[in-house]
């Protein structure tokens, strides 16, 4: 994280900038925006819930998780309404009239920014005063005093994805590093996760009688007074959600997995960054564990990138944004 430097975009999410690399993990008009437009609107849900109970994706290169937090929110937001819009669908598709099951393999070399994914911001209402601690004339520039915030964000997704993250990784309980960092970056981060997080690094510890009261109080809040938090344990309880981390080089994941994806985030540095990850051979790995109706997804809107998906046996297309008038992504399929 030594080289890492969060800041506001203009939707009031944090993006990051990597000096290390000198490029910017998000958009600065909005990163959240930015992951909905380029990743879950071109995915179609809508279409293929129709037909699946079941979704399997794989989100390579996470960072700090915009793409699995979106289709999250995406799909909790429509439960209900897809539930009773489906309901003819499920004897269909499923014996056991299950509806539902998640599964989302992460991908990532950066431990502490899967870690931090939970605990950022979204939905800042204005950034007066936004001041960003680095020089990067590119940034700057867009760095607005309003925000305008274009897709709606419920927090209780930041619960859920801690409470996964703490079941799959407890040692972040114990990582005092992390809490230095926690520390550094607190003012981009959600006060009401610090606290959860704070109540669960407790759990564990010999606590004095004070200490153990507050705790207490603590828990009343969060189980009976904080509705994202009871939202956040409705959705977790309605469905089957398992979130999986690998936290090692992308190409060594997807080499010895024998999944098969419906949906493949790829969502690497760019080619010029990071060219590994854009190689024929590398997608020809991904089109080996795409499903055979699957689709990669991408914000790269190269021609190098989408001869690459044609030499590795994929069917491209260019992904379009009325709104700006122009191609902001590619989609890849079998």
């Amino acid at each position: 994280m030594k080289y890492i430097y969060p800041y506001f975009t203009n939707d009031g999410s944090v993006g990051l900038y990597n000096a290390e690399a000198d490029d910017i993990y998000h958009s600065t008009y909005g990163a959240y925006s930015e992951a909905y437009e380029k990743f879950i609107i071109p995915a179609q849900f809508d279409e293929f819930f129709e037909n699946h109970s079941d979704i399997k994706i794989l989100d390579l290169c996470f960072g700090i998780g915009y793409n699995t937090k979106c289709f999250l929110n995406y799909f909790f937001e429509n439960f209900d309404k897809k539930n009773y819009k489906l309901k003819r669908y499920i004897d269909k598709i499923d014996t056991n009239n299950k509806f539902n099951r998640i599964y989302i393999k992460i991908v990532d070399t950066n431990k502490n920014l899967y870690y931090l994914s939970p605990f950022l911001k979204t939905g800042k209402n204005f950034l007066l005063g936004n001041k960003i601690n680095f020089e990067n004339d590119r940034i700057k520039k867009f760095i607005s005093k309003s925000t305008r915030e274009k897709y709606k964000y419920n927090k209780y997704i930041n619960i859920i994805l801690l409470k996964k993250i703490i079941k799959n990784n407890p040692e972040i309980l114990e990582d005092e590093n992390f809490v230095k960092i926690l520390k550094k970056y607190r003012k981009y981060l959600e006060p009401n996760i610090l606290r959860l997080f704070k109540f669960y690094k407790n759990i564990g510890n010999k606590n004095t009688l004070l200490k153990s009261l507050k705790m207490f109080l603590h828990n009343i809040y969060y189980r009976n007074l904080s509705l994202s938090y009871k939202k956040a344990l409705k959705h977790l309880k309605l469905n089957d959600l398992i979130i999986k981390a690998e936290l090692d080089d992308a190409r060594v994941v997807v080499k010895k997995d024998t999944n098969t994806y419906n949906y493949i985030f790829l969502d690497a540095f760019t080619p010029a960054k990071c060219p590994a990850l854009w190689t024929v051979d590398f997608f020809r790995q991904l089109h080996r564990i795409l499903d055979d109706n699957g689709l990669i997804i991408t914000y790269s809107n190269s021609a190098a990138v989408r001869n690459a998906f044609i030499q590795a046996g994929c069917w491209v297309g260019k992904i379009y944004n009325k709104e700006y008038d122009k191609y902001i992504g590619t989609i890849a399929a079998k």
